[in-house]
């Protein structure tokens, strides 16, 4: 994981997180395989996403987004392993956000969840209704922070088909 904050389109911090998070991720899959004999697939790049002011989204001010980024890795890599999949990143290529890099669980619990297929930008709609209607109609409230999981490689498939599970972790609305 690694923390930033700014308009994902044009942060140069954001573009060097997903570059520092798949290299380091690509190079424990290599270290897995080569050390103890198990390979995995590499899962999808993933974001947490949060303001200070939540309406902040709603209203498109992405310079005050904060996030997390990650990629998943299997429960038998550990820290010590991170750290030299870190050194050996900095080794090849000079980011940031290599230093930044934090290896640690992510509990959620309960959480609702939808399949978006589109741009980012074109999110809102669905958003509002998980939000607004959805929500509240089973007797629930935000939880955590807004999270999304990338399915699409966005380099190579137009907006229009990206596909994105957009969750929102949840608890049940206590009772007055």
């Amino acid at each position: 994981m690694v923390d930033g904050e700014g308009d994902p389109n044009i942060s140069k911090d954001y573009s060097e997180a997903i570059e520092a998070l798949y290299t380091v991720s690509y190079a424990l899959k290599f270290m897995s395989k080569k050390d103890f004999g198990q390979d995995y697939v590499a899962p999808p790049f993933e974001s947490l996403w949060w303001a200070d002011d939540m309406s902040a989204f709603m209203k498109g001010h992405k310079e005050s987004w904060k996030w997390t980024a990650m990629i998943m890795v299997p429960d038998w890599i550990t820290k010590a392993m991170v750290k030299q999949a870190v050194k050996l990143a900095m080794a090849k290529k000079e980011n940031t956000k290599f230093v930044e890099l934090r290896h640690e669980s992510l509990k959620e619990g309960k959480s609702v969840q939808i399949l978006h297929i589109g741009s980012f930008d074109k999110e809102g709609p669905m958003l509002a209704k998980m939000h607004n209607e959805f929500m509240p109609s089973k007797g629930l409230t935000f939880n955590g922070k807004h999270h999304e999981i990338y399915l699409s490689d966005l380099r190579k498939v137009a907006p229009e088909k990206w596909r994105t599970v957009v969750r929102q972790p949840v608890r049940k609305l206590a009772k007055s």
